[in-house]
């Protein structure tokens, strides 16, 4: 039988805070036994809470029903206890435990809750299968890591009210049932009841609402906002996430960059006690496609990517030669003292993965023996060769991987190549944290989909000024104020100065393929709103989880969130998303339509 707490049981410490220091005091602890071990006239018991363990003991001088007590739990029984701090004694001490010095005499004991023994053991050196840990999430988060993730995340937006308010950002609410409007994944949407047939949408971001805001003269927002997109999951990826969410009047780009790497600064001073340098770096999106082939590129590595086009422009292999006339290019990556590493088995593995990125192969170059064995080999001279490898840098013991095709198949290609031969390498370091900033975006990306151009970012950003002379003739050159913060290969922010002319606003929608009907449609209210005196503003969206996955060395989100989505963006634990009553249905003017069996 469960007992109960009374108004005379207050919790006096947490397991995790008791030390040396308060040896000899009288206190109270509450939370959830890790284990019991029973030595016949001796037992103890390691409790836990969120700040950690604590040691209990109980001998033949405890009071004999509290020693009853202690004898029947088992792990995962809640209870409370009060007692004594004492040193521990001769040779018992654990010096991998804050509180290994000490424990606690126990002489009152209350069992608040017995348990069943749990589907597995909370413990972080326990391996759990993933459906299993999320189906019983309550108590996978009961796990020592994920409690230091959950309060990494609760610290990183204590530190981020903290900052952003001292530089003067007010935290203001935007509504969380909006007009959907195009913003590059698929909304949720929510029917109303009261206007049948009509829908709300959760939003991806408070992108038009905070913009609205800087019309209405507030000058300076912020918001832990959440947001929601309706897109396939990854390791990186929610449906549903928090970003700290700001924008700026009468700033340019500079400040709005140099007010958010304030705060990285202070977030990783305050909770990681490191000391990052700034300004941080600045790279173009070009030169990051160029190098890295990637708009978020890992700098904790080197192996950039190569032109040797002209090298191999006139050569005797088709494949390189073709590229090259064709307006592509022939780009290499090189693994340095790697040919041991990866063998042919290896490489052909790598040729499989490039090819599921779009690359039509995958030429190389290994040099074990005396002689580099050349996949190509017999299409070139031996000059031809010479100087492929002289321009490669290449060395015995390296390994150069070869892609030849469009640059928007060459340089993502081996932009997740290099990705890869890191992790297989054992070239980064994980205790690097180096920042980044991308900018001068591509204002359009071409959509091979629908035969048109789509915003990269969202259609309010604003172009560079010696960019607007392009926006109808060449679409692809312009670029945009838009910028992005890397850490370690990871878009941690997103950002853009805004467009505030509602004349240009509507020519960057034209730009887009909207129609005059369908600009006032979706988009109205907005272009109204320029129209009664706009202020020069812009901001940016930070991941709150993203940042507070990296600092806590987590692999995937899902370590940082507390009730997180699967890949096929259910819950495992709660059973959502699930079919609805149908009165609830009918309610909303729905029907729900089989289509996988018509």
């Amino acid at each position: 039988m469960a007992e109960f707490l009374t108004k005379e049981d207050k919790r006096t410490h947490y397991c995790g805070t008791l030390t040396e220091a308060d040896i000899g005091k009288t206190v109270s602890v509450m939370g959830w036994v890790q284990r019991q071990r029973d030595l016949g006239a001796l037992i103890f018991i390691d409790l836990r809470d969120r700040t950690g363990l604590l040691q209990l003991a109980f001998d033949d001088t405890t009071p004999k029903t509290v020693f009853e007590k202690a004898f029947s739990c088992r792990a995962e029984y809640v209870v409370a206890v009060h007692g004594t701090v004492r040193a521990r004694g001769e040779g018992a001490v654990n010096p991998n435990l804050p509180t290994g010095k000490v424990e606690v005499y126990v002489t009152e004991m209350k069992i608040l809750s017995a348990a069943q023994t749990p589907p597995f053991e909370v413990s972080d050196s326990k391996k759990v299968k993933d459906e299993t840990a999320l189906k019983y999430r309550y108590i996978d988060l009961r796990r020592p890591e994920l409690q230091k993730n959950i309060r990494m995340r609760h610290e990183l937006a204590r530190v981020a009210r903290e900052y952003y308010y001292e530089n003067g950002f007010m935290e203001i609410e935007t509504p969380m049932m909006i007009k959907a409007t195009p913003e590059g994944a698929r909304d949720y949407l929510v029917p109303s009841r009261v206007h049948k047939g009509s829908f709300y949408a959760l939003p991806q971001s408070p992108q038009i609402y905070k913009q609205l805001l800087m019309l209405s003269g507030f000058d300076r927002y912020i918001q832990l906002a959440r947001c929601f997109r309706d897109e396939d999951l990854r390791a990186d990826r929610q449906p549903e996430f928090t970003q700290i969410d700001l924008e700026m009047s009468f700033a340019t780009q500079e400040d709005i960059m140099e007010m958010n790497e304030g705060f990285i600064v202070r977030a990783f001073r305050e909770l990681m006690g490191i000391e990052l340098e700034t300004p941080m770096k600045r790279m173009t999106y070009a030169e990051a496609m160029e190098r890295y082939g990637s708009d978020k590129p890992d700098t904790r590595f080197d192996m950039e990517i190569q032109n040797v086009s002209d090298v191999v422009a006139d050569c005797g292999f088709g494949v390189f030669s073709g590229a090259v006339q064709g307006g592509g290019s022939v780009r290499a990556i090189v693994a340095k003292n790697a040919a041991a590493t990866l063998t042919r088995k290896e490489i052909d593995k790598l040729t499989d993965h490039a090819k599921g990125i779009g690359a039509k192969g995958l030429a190389y170059i290994r040099w074990v023996d005396e002689a580099p064995a050349i996949s190509f080999a017999k299409f070139l001279s031996d000059d031809e060769q010479k100087a492929l490898i002289a321009a490669l840098g290449l060395e015995k013991g390296d390994v150069a991987l070869i892609v030849a095709d469009k640059n928007r198949v060459v340089l993502p290609t081996l932009g997740a190549l290099r990705n890869l031969l890191a992790r297989k390498l054992d070239l980064i370091d994980p205790k690097k944290f180096n920042f980044l900033w991308i900018t001068e975006f591509p204002f359009f990306e071409w959509n091979e989909e629908t035969g048109a151009w789509d915003a990269m970012h969202h259609p309010f950003t604003m172009p560079m000024e010696e960019c607007l002379p392009y926006l109808e003739s060449d679409p692809g050159s312009v670029r945009a104020k838009a910028y992005d913060m890397v850490l370690n290969g990871t878009e941690l922010l997103s950002g853009s100065i805004r467009i505030t002319d509602w004349q240009l606003q509507e020519k960057m929608f034209n730009a887009l393929g909207l129609t005059a009907e369908e600009i006032e449609k979706k988009f109205g209210f907005l272009v109204d709103a320029y129209k009664y005196g706009a202020p020069p503003h812009g901001g940016s969206g930070m991941g709150l989880d993203r940042l507070a996955m990296v600092m806590a060395g987590a692999d995937s989100l899902r370590d940082v969130i507390a009730f997180p989505k699967v890949q096929n963006a259910s819950e495992l634990m709660s059973g959502c998303p699930a079919p609805a009553e149908p009165k609830a249905l009918a309610d909303l003017s729905i029907a729900v339509i089989d289509t996988e069996n018509q």
